[in-house]
């Protein structure tokens, strides 16, 4: 394709092989750390898998609406869009390889990866059609602020805000008054509703990184960088009031993940399209169809922990044939099992790529 900035496809499918081997560990009782997301506070390099996939969705939104015309032809195509991530989004929380093949309907879970996704592609993507840079700067500080006051004000049944994981947590306690049985643990969703507010904050920062590379700046790499170290000092500074924390989405994380994403897509931005050094080609492929491998390799994954191989499961029964050996750790053995899942998935990115076949969703 035309006009294609090379770093941003690199960016978005090294982020895509991130999300697939941070979800597809050998056993999830050996795990090494940074491979795993924070507890609770915090964040470790896992934790910014999934704010760099909704980052690297705003900056595409860019590239894809900036000459489109905002009309209802246009905002028909991003709700349809949207409705099928959610709707991939339901069927891997909802299928099971008993027959009907979906759980009984109290079981299914309704938040999840592509139905955040589908949600905050939704809202940028009318935002950005809808209003100039400076108005979508000032909703970004309005909801970041207001997401803010509203966690830490609002009391929760006559008790004090907290922000610990707790009843008295508004965020998890608007998630079980909302979708009850259909939460990811019986307390919260890091896919929550509430949370979605400022993760929409996540693509609104990709965007301006979107208008910055397709402008005519001189020096691009050198104002990602700017905006990159900004974002992580003020999101660090704002940590001491409002910690860092990815299950809550917090305006702090927003800040810290998006600092992090430029000053990444800046080095690669300067390596690839402005020395020409040949570079991440593998990612090229994978951020090529991004969307179907994760959706795949959520689906295969789930699949293969629901088959039965004797007293446990066919990933389990390949895991303890294949990977576990005596004379290597089982941290090892599980992350040797990830890179395996990846170099597949890598291939069938390649494949998919070679013969020109683009899976848009």
């Amino acid at each position: 394709m035309q006009n294609r900035i090379l770093s941003v496809d690199i960016f978005r499918g090294m982020t895509i092989v991130l999300m697939i081997l941070v979800n597809t560990p050998g056993t999830w009782s050996a795990v090494y750390p940074p491979l795993l997301h924070a507890q609770w506070h915090g964040y470790t390099p896992t934790d910014l898998v999934f704010p760099f996939f909704l980052f690297i969705v705003g900056t595409s939104i860019v590239f894809s609406y900036r000459n489109k015309p905002s009309n209802s032809g246009a905002f028909k195509k991003i709700t349809v869009r949207a409705l099928k991530l959610i709707g991939l989004g339901l069927f891997l929380g909802a299928f099971t390889i008993s027959v009907p093949f979906f759980k009984d309907f109290t079981d299914i879970r309704f938040p999840g990866v592509l139905q955040r996704i589908g949600v905050v592609f939704f809202f940028a993507s009318i935002m950005f059609l809808k209003f100039n840079w400076k108005t979508l700067i000032g909703i970004a500080v309005f909801l970041l602020i207001g997401y803010w006051l509203l966690m830490t004000v609002i009391p929760v049944e006559g008790a004090v805000s907290t922000l610990e994981r707790a009843p008295n947590n508004l965020a998890n306690w608007l998630d079980v008054k909302v979708f009850g049985s259909h939460n990811y643990k019986p307390d919260y969703d890091p896919e929550g509703l509430l949370s979605t507010i400022p993760s929409i904050v996540s693509s609104l920062l990709g965007i301006f990184t979107g208008l910055v590379l397709t402008s005519k700046q001189e020096k691009k790499a050198t104002i990602l960088m700017g905006i990159g170290g900004s974002l992580l000092l003020i999101g660090h500074i704002w940590d001491l009031f409002f910690p860092i924390n990815k299950a809550l989405w917090t305006s702090s994380f927003v800040l810290v993940t998006a600092g992090w994403a430029n000053l990444i897509l800046a080095l690669i931005y300067y390596l690839t399209d402005t020395k020409g050094v040949k570079f991440g080609s593998v990612f090229r492929y994978a951020g090529a169809n991004a969307i179907i491998l994760y959706f795949l390799s959520s689906f295969i994954s789930k699949l293969m922990g629901l088959i039965k191989v004797g007293d446990t499961s066919l990933h389990g029964w390949l895991f303890n044939t294949v990977y576990l050996h005596d004379f290597m750790s089982m941290q090892l053995s599980s992350l040797l099992y990830g890179l395996t899942v990846v170099a597949f998935y890598i291939l069938l990115a390649y494949l998919l790529y070679q013969r020109k076949i683009f899976i848009k969703v």
